[in-house]
């Protein structure tokens, strides 16, 4: 760059209220003035950096750095994609480059989201018209994450919008024509019939299937009593982490330590049934625990996945999945939506 647009670029960069460097790898990013420029402004300043396997590290204390998968697995030095790997490459590329966090994004399966310590978070790709030109939806990903972070807001709901945005560029047909073409959901590894894989000693024979075949096996836990429109979402996104879904479901017993004397409203043979009538659901196990901790430790699943705002802070099963070398994945919650506001809801009804 010439004297003048050096000079443009640190005013610009010394003026805005958020900066995003996007690394084409042709030797811009690595200019020492521009970086220079950047990390002056580190602290008041988000600064999305998305980054190019040819071109520098980001300048350190970047607050969100956003490869995507293939890019994160050649920065890592590695050549898995698996989704556990990848969060593992992301929390240290976040370490190496002391960012705050590392967002890998996944195309249709959204993106996640890790810091250098704690649970990744997986924030799904909502349902779209598939087959539109993915071209762009990178840039387009990096600068709504920017914009966001530029409003104020917490780098977990930028990603989620930034995912929601790319999801509508490409639905929308992208940086070029859209062609037709099938999303389709993972295929199936479970007993292939809804109902018929319920009980401990099945699933440990399910994930013994999976893992036979190099499959990825997830488990997910909760009460799930009146299952709603959020427990879906969860259950949806966890399924597409691997190749069968466990659930670990509080028994009747258990979630009343855990939620009082009139919980649940759903008994557990009924929870159970309609749990195992779910798509995305390959088998159900049932834990008398407080925590699904013991039942983790017998099924070791490779991922898992637990509902809620945990970025950032450790799961409560931590310790056993690192025990037998597990991964924890973190979903978020759809908004609005949970069993204690539908009972509040149903009362206040009810008593009007």
């Amino acid at each position: 760059p010439s004297a003048a647009q050096l000079a443009a670029a640190r005013d610009a960069i010394s003026e805005a209220a958020a900066v995003l460097v996007s690394d084409y790898g042709r030797g811009v990013a690595a200019v020492p003035e521009l970086r220079e420029a950047v990390a002056r402004v580190l602290v008041p300043v988000p600064v999305v950096w998305d980054p190019h396997p040819r071109g520098p590290e980001p300048v350190a204390g970047s607050l969100l750095v956003t490869p995507n998968a293939n890019e994160a697995v050649a920065l890592a030095g590695s050549r898995s994609e698996h989704g556990s790997d990848v969060a593992r490459y992301a929390a240290e590329l976040a370490r190496r480059w002391r960012a705050a966090y590392v967002c890998v994004t996944r195309g249709g399966e959204g993106a996640l989201l890790a810091g250098a310590e704690g649970p990744p978070l997986v924030v799904p790709a909502p349902a779209t018209a598939a087959g539109g030109d993915p071209c762009g939806a990178g840039d387009r990903f990096a600068s709504r994450a920017a914009m966001v972070l530029a409003g104020g807001e917490l780098p977990s709901t930028a990603v989620a919008r930034a995912v929601a945005a790319a999801s509508e560029f490409v639905a929308a047909g992208g940086a070029g024509t859209a062609f037709g073409g099938s999303s389709g959901s993972p295929a199936r590894a479970g007993a292939g019939s809804h109902g018929q894989v319920v009980g401990e000693g099945a699933a440990l024979a399910l994930a013994d299937r999976v893992r036979a075949r190099g499959g990825t096996v997830v488990a997910t836990g909760g009460c799930f009593d009146l299952l709603h429109a959020g427990h879906v979402s969860v259950l949806r996104a966890a399924r597409a982490l691997g190749d069968c879904l466990i659930v670990l479901l509080n028994s009747d017993a258990s979630m009343r330590r855990l939620k009082g004397a009139d919980r649940p409203l759903v008994e557990q043979a009924d929870r159970v049934a309609v749990l195992a009538a779910l798509d995305p659901v390959d088998a159900v196990v049932v834990f008398d625990e407080d925590t699904p901790a013991a039942a983790l430790e017998r099924l070791r699943p490779d991922v898992f996945a637990k509902g809620g705002d945990y970025a950032g802070r450790e799961l409560p099963e931590t310790a056993v999945l690192e025990r037998y070398g597990g991964h924890a994945i973190v979903l978020p919650y759809v908004a609005g939506r949970s069993t204690t506001r539908l009972i509040e809801e149903a009362t206040l009804r009810g008593a009007s």
